[in-house]
């Protein structure tokens, strides 16, 4: 299914079940929530889109916590998880919030943290997850890769 179709399956589903969700972008650069309202109807499911780039915005913006961010870093499990929470928790009344942060590349990585290692936080009031994942791939392809597996894990609820 092209890409365009799984969104907007996901859009459908989610108006269906009145669910909004809310992305805090890192790594991805605003184009999960770019590709998002390409479709016709986001807007009935989607409140908002923050791409905190830097450490600073996602202290400021998303209130991620400094100390987790100097011990873990900023692509870590812990901070996609606090993301994910200060995405939905500002954005009442919001159901789903995402938190995506990663190594886009070409550069960036390290052998603990290698170039197309990224997490995605998932956070609703029920529960808070994170998943990991490595994309072998060019910088525009892991955009493209981290939109697939974040719509198949939305596809999911």
């Amino acid at each position: 299914m092209e890409i365009l179709e799984r969104i907007e399956t996901v859009i459908n589903k989610f108006k269906k079940k009145n669910i909004l969700i809310a992305i805090a972008e890192s790594c991805t650069g605003g184009y999960i929530s770019h590709m998002i309202t390409n479709i016709s109807g986001a807007s009935k499911i989607f409140e908002r889109g923050i791409v905190s780039y830097s450490n600073q915005a996602k202290v400021d913006i998303l209130k991620v916590n400094p100390q987790i961010l100097e011990k873990k870093g900023a692509v870590s499990k812990e901070v996609a998880k606090e993301m994910a929470y200060g995405v939905r928790v500002m954005s009442k009344p919001c159901d789903i919030g995402i938190g995506v942060t990663g190594i886009a590349g070409p550069t960036g990585g390290t052998p603990e943290k290698p170039v197309g290692l990224v997490y995605i936080g998932f956070s609703t009031k029920e529960k808070n997850f994170v998943e990991k994942f490595i994309f072998k791939t060019d910088r525009i392809g892991f955009k493209e890769e981290v939109l697939k597996k974040v719509l198949e894990l939305l596809a999911k609820i």
